[in-house]
């Protein structure tokens, strides 16, 4: 008699639990936004309403969308995500308030253009989800990616369509909106470079000559990443753009190591950016005057960005002055680049690290993701993705509080951009994709013995 193998464990969907997390997520970020009236006005803001309603239904519309698309995700990483998209919204509506009365310069509202973005974000969460039922799939389009990638970077630099905004040419015109191809091109890189690398990481992986202990890789082996540093050497040239150079290079050499498992990686390009900043800061004057702001900003008129955002930071102390209490806005674009020093000043120093946290979380769900993925190409998929948060954020963060250099790349989640939120909504699909698919139990068939009973049979 055939005997009838059952699989010894099925993961839990655990869609419940990332209801109960979704529905404290919202709860944080309609509180914070009545924390906000009450701290700068005294009263809840009438249309709180409005928003806890948008809130809600965006949040709805994203749980309905997992749940149903791709039941075995992670249940932890989209409450992360709207946790911060909520804190966001508030902070940048605590901006608007204070530079209403036109106060601080020509600022427009941006709460609610940043709400519209994150609607559309939502979007393209769910066509993710919905389109790309397997990533490994993406694995064939890998050169088509790369290509993708050259040519939303080349965008603009085309006379007509790029815009130059803040002294980078990073963006380019659709009719009254601006986007930034870069935010695109991170996704597509990553892609690119996980198809890469799953193809070619045994011969990038021949151990070359040793050199004071470290082995290096063989010389035709070094094309690669000479491609890569110079593509990140020709975005700071060509569009002034530090923040994305270090970004895509960054993104490259650790995915590379993870691929190859060879630290001799991590130092050769480490020595290949170093030199390409420092020829930088001889050879184009917008990186030296980041350089310079950096190093004595208190001395430096050119500095007072930095300068009132520490100053921020500082009034806010360990636990900050209360949302809607604090100026934030006295701070150059305290609602995008500076959001984090806002944050630090209404906060503290407390609620600052609270959010480093969060983003700490997120990026051990994506490296959680990455470790139970059983293909190498979504393995360093979701590594490529979950490293670009962390090294976005710690760039970010590190430049407002000066411990690196400034950059002009944004908190993810939180400041207010079309383009960054609309293609981090984008990798947080990518990541539930690869969750759901990492987690789902394998398909069963059905097999027939020599008396014709059913035996179950569960791929592996």
């Amino acid at each position: 008699m055939a005997s009838m193998t059952t699989p010894a464990w099925v993961p839990r969907k655990r869609r419940g639990a990332e209801f109960f997390l979704t529905v404290l997520a919202v709860f944080i970020g309609i509180a914070a936004y009545a924390s906000v009236g009450l701290g700068a006005e005294g009263r809840i803001p009438a249309d709180t309403y409005k928003l806890g309603g948008a809130l809600i239904l965006l949040a709805v519309a994203t749980h309905v969308i997992v749940r149903r698309v791709a039941p075995y995700a992670d249940p932890v990483l989209l409450p992360l995500v709207i946790a911060l998209n909520g804190l966001g919204l508030a902070m940048i509506y605590r901006i608007d308030l204070a530079c209403a009365p036109g106060g601080c310069g020509n600022y427009a509202a941006h709460a609610n253009a940043q709400l519209m973005w994150t609607a559309i974000g939502i979007v393209s969460f769910a066509t993710i989800l919905v389109l790309v039922r397997d990533h490994r799939r993406l694995q064939t389009l890998t050169y088509t990616f790369g290509a993708a990638t050259i040519g939303l970077l080349i965008l603009p630099l085309i006379p007509g369509l790029g815009r130059t905004i803040n002294g980078s040419r990073i963006w380019i015109g659709l009719g009254p909106f601006s986007f930034q191809p870069g935010e695109a091109a991170k996704v597509c890189l990553a892609i690119f470079f996980a198809g890469y690398l799953v193809v070619k990481r045994d011969a990038l992986a021949l151990a070359g000559r040793r050199f004071l202990g470290i082995d290096l890789p063989r010389g035709r082996d070094l094309g690669p990443i000479l491609a890569g540093w110079l593509i990140s050497v020709g975005i700071l040239v060509f569009q002034k753009d530090l923040g994305s150079s270090l970004l895509f290079f960054g993104l490259f050499v650790v995915m590379l190591y993870v691929a190859t498992e060879r630290p001799g990686w991590l130092i050769v390009g480490a020595v290949l950016f170093a030199a390409g900043s420092y020829f930088g800061y001889l050879s184009f004057g917008h990186v030296r005057v980041r350089f310079d702001a950096w190093l004595d900003p208190f001395n430096d008129p050119g500095a007072y960005q930095i300068v009132t955002g520490l100053f921020g930071l500082a009034h806010g102390g360990v636990l900050g002055k209360g949302l809607g209490q604090g100026s934030p806005q006295l701070t150059p674009f305290s609602f995008s680049d500076f959001i984090a020093s806002s944050m630090g000043e209404e906060l503290g120093l407390t609620g600052l690290m609270a959010i480093i946290v969060i983003y700490g979380l997120i990026v051990e769900r994506g490296m959680r993701i990455a470790l139970t993925c059983r293909d190498a190409f979504g393995k360093l998929l979701a590594v490529g993705l979950a490293f670009s948060f962390a090294l976005q954020v710690f760039v970010v963060i590190g430049g407002v509080t000066r411990l690196i250099p400034l950059t002009g790349l944004t908190t993810p989640f939180m400041a207010q951009g079309g383009s960054s939120v609309v293609m981090n909504w984008a990798i947080v699909g990518l990541l539930l994709r690869i969750s759901d698919q990492t987690r789902r139990p394998a398909p069963e068939i059905s097999t027939f013995d020599s008396n014709e009973e059913t035996q179950v049979v569960k791929l592996s």
